[in-house]
């Protein structure tokens, strides 16, 4: 099998990316308007969710790319931000946690875009995949029937966790940039 090209935009990985991002907004409108959750948006969360790693296969068994490295975290994003104001529309999630995760989400995609213009590639860090599963968690947990009613303390905990890990993941991006703009100062 030919390695892809790094350059490369049309990939299978991308083609799984941009099919996560294309039916994220179905998702959205599955979320049900009780709380109660619902298990077709929960069955298409978890498509979604696993998903991310056929890409993930996909890339790593036929070369990653620059754009793969930047639409990867963004279809994440949008698939998790998406559903979390979903479920703070619906009463489900409380908008203070998920507007902390939002800010973040923003702040480090534009990061990722600045450098990304300047042929800077910032792919996701271990942390930023811990982030990411703890927020999928979260989301899940909150759309699955039996745990929507009976375990709303997990996936609250689960919520915060991942604010938790979301700003810490922020914070290791910036730190890795600054560390990397002085090393080049110097």
């Amino acid at each position: 099998m030919m390695p892809v090209d790094p350059g490369a935009i049309a990939t299978w990985a991308n083609a799984v990316t941009v099919g996560r991002v294309m039916i994220s907004p179905v998702m959205f409108a599955l979320v049900p308007d009780n709380k109660n959750g619902a298990w077709v948006a929960f069955v298409l969360w978890f498509i979604l969710c696993s998903s991310d790693g056929v890409d993930g296969y996909l890339a790593r068994r036929h070369g990653t790319t620059r754009s793969g490295a930047f639409l990867d975290p963004l279809a994440d994003k949008i698939l998790v931000l998406g559903a979390m104001f979903t479920l703070v529309n619906r009463g489900v999630f409380w908008v203070l946690p998920v507007g902390i995760i939002a800010a973040r989400e923003i702040l480090i995609s534009l990061y990722r875009t600045v450098v990304g213009a300047k042929g800077v590639s910032v792919p996701a860090s271990r942390l930023g995949k811990l982030k990411t599963l703890s927020q999928q968690l979260a989301v899940g947990f909150a759309l699955l029937p039996p745990t929507a009613v009976r375990a709303r303390d997990m996936w609250t905990g689960l919520l915060w966790v991942a604010v938790v890990l979301t700003v810490a993941s922020g914070l290791h991006y910036l730190w890795k940039a600054h560390v990397g703009v002085t090393a080049h100062a110097m």
